[in-house]
């Protein structure tokens, strides 16, 4: 019997690698996207049945590429992990436009772009997954997240309308809500004073995302938080 695919869209070293991992640890291919491929090569060598793909997702052409990719090697998308991200910090007297719109493209547009890749497999099925990585600054703006808190506003109410047009059809879309800093090796550098329970695992988080894909249909989740448990909140 085929492996079920799992397409995880942005791999880095932290989040990404561990929800890969985590993925394939679980019996499933694994079509690994990103725009540096270097990663996702050397993963692919740790895993098996694990393939990296060049894709950007700010570009439609490059999206619909890899996927046309994926599919043909490893077949049908059974759960997307959305976790590209990007944004430069700066004030609204700060940011430029370019940097605005190149966050928008990432985090929203990038959404809609691979979900529509892997939407009509699902709905032929009757089954899938989508799971969108998100951040606490989609709830407010803060004077430095001009540019990232209104992309992952927009990303977080695309996520909200995607599961409600496509729950019905047994497509379980869910947001993750991450609320902390992720345990990398800048992170650790950039706060060195901080304890080891500040930081959120990268492998704790893929755990998360992979049990939500296991829901019950009776009881799914739409967005859950994810964050340290010292965190005062």
């Amino acid at each position: 019997m085929a492996k079920p695919v799992c397409a995880v869209v942005g791999i880095g070293p932290g989040n990404g690698a561990a929800l890969a991992r985590r993925f394939a640890a679980a019996g499933y291919a694994v079509a690994m996207m990103s725009r540096q491929t270097d990663l996702g090569a050397r993963l692919a060598g740790e895993l098996g049945d694990a393939r990296a793909y060049a894709c950007d997702v700010a570009d439609a052409a490059s999206v619909a590429a890899a996927f046309e990719r994926a599919h043909s090697d490893l077949g049908d998308i059974d759960v997307l992990v959305f976790n590209a991200g990007s944004g430069t910090w700066g004030t609204v007297e700060e940011i430029t436009p370019a940097a605005f719109e190149a966050a928008w493209r990432v985090n929203a547009l990038g959404l809609l772009l691979t979900a529509q890749q892997v939407i009509p497999a699902m709905k032929r099925k009757g089954a899938g997954g989508i799971v969108v990585i998100g951040a606490t600054a989609s709830r407010r703006g803060m004077p430095r997240t001009t540019a990232f808190a209104p992309a992952k506003a927009a990303q977080r109410s695309l996520a909200e309308a995607m599961a409600r047009h496509l729950w019905p059809a047994g497509i379980h879309v869910a947001l993750i809500i991450i609320d902390g800093v992720i345990d990398l090796e800048r992170t650790r550098k950039a706060m060195p004073d901080k304890p080891d329970d500040f930081f959120l695992k990268p492998d704790d988080i893929a755990e998360t995302a992979f049990q939500l894909t296991q829901q019950k249909r009776s009881a799914w989740s739409f967005e859950v938080e994810a964050r340290p448990f010292g965190e005062k909140w």
